[in-house]
């Protein structure tokens, strides 16, 4: 993949992405996923800690103000890259259909959202099971998360759709349609298997752009990208319509 590199990285996780249940979920802090983005020669990187929904490892609300502090540090050390504050909300059938409500959104730069097992009121018992292979309806669960997630397409300004396919089945033809006309971005994941091959192939058939994320859960991986890319090849998607892939000229 010597022949593109990675532009920005919108999907990173920091220890602000608490473990509830013991261990940690994320390692790095924000400056260290910061100096990796730099070291990896991104010209931006966000921070984008997991909703306050997550049962598991959401980010805590007091926190925000502290979080929000500290981004506005690291872009006065490090003003050779720019630097958002975001967070993947959740996704769910509730409210507005994600743990981060429109009024909270203005906290932040832009929004990531996914769906995520541990996200109460998403069905996330029977996409687990059918994701362990220990039994589920799959037709009934497609059905249900793809409206799930149509319909937090359509209620929320999302910017970036993350591993969309991955936790539970879809219609990726439906998705991809809802990303198209709500101008949401679909996330090929490296850290995911999803964007899959063949789910590619469908979504690439509707006017939608993608992006690689890394989905950092430590600084060592902020600026991932390979994996991704390998897939969307071979799909044949154009790498011009991933967002932040940018061909490098080859020195004679």
């Amino acid at each position: 993949m010597s022949s593109y590199r990675m532009t920005f990285d919108y999907h990173t996780h920091t220890i602000y992405s608490e473990s509830r249940i013991g261990g940690k979920h994320a390692v790095g802090t924000m400056e260290e996923n910061v100096v990796a983005a730099i070291e990896r020669g991104l010209d931006e990187v966000a921070i984008s800690d997991h909703g306050p929904g997550h049962v598991f490892y959401g980010l805590k609300k007091k926190k925000i103000p502290e979080m929000k502090a500290e981004i506005n540090r690291l872009r006065n050390v490090y003003p050779q890259i720019k630097i958002y504050f975001s967070v993947e909300a959740n996704i769910s059938e509730t409210g507005c259909g994600l743990d981060v409500s429109p009024q909270e959104a203005g906290e932040y730069d832009f929004l990531l959202a996914g769906y995520h097992f541990g996200t109460r009121n998403a069905h996330c018992i029977p996409n687990w099971m059918i994701s362990k292979k220990l039994g589920g309806r799959i037709d009934t669960a497609r059905i249900i998360n793809t409206e799930m997630i149509v319909n937090a397409l359509k209620r929320n300004d999302i910017k970036v759709l993350t591993h969309p396919g991955a936790k539970g089945p879809v219609f990726m033809d439906e998705i991809a349609k809802a990303c198209a006309e709500t101008d949401t971005i679909m996330e090929i994941s490296t850290w995911h298997p999803h964007l899959t091959v063949k789910e590619l192939e469908i979504a690439k058939k509707e006017d939608v752009r993608f992006i690689i994320s890394s989905d950092a859960h430590k600084p060592e991986r902020v600026g991932t990208f390979e994996g991704g890319l390998k897939r969307a090849l071979a799909a044949g998607l154009d790498p011009e319509r991933i967002v932040n892939i940018a061909a490098v000229e080859q020195k004679e």
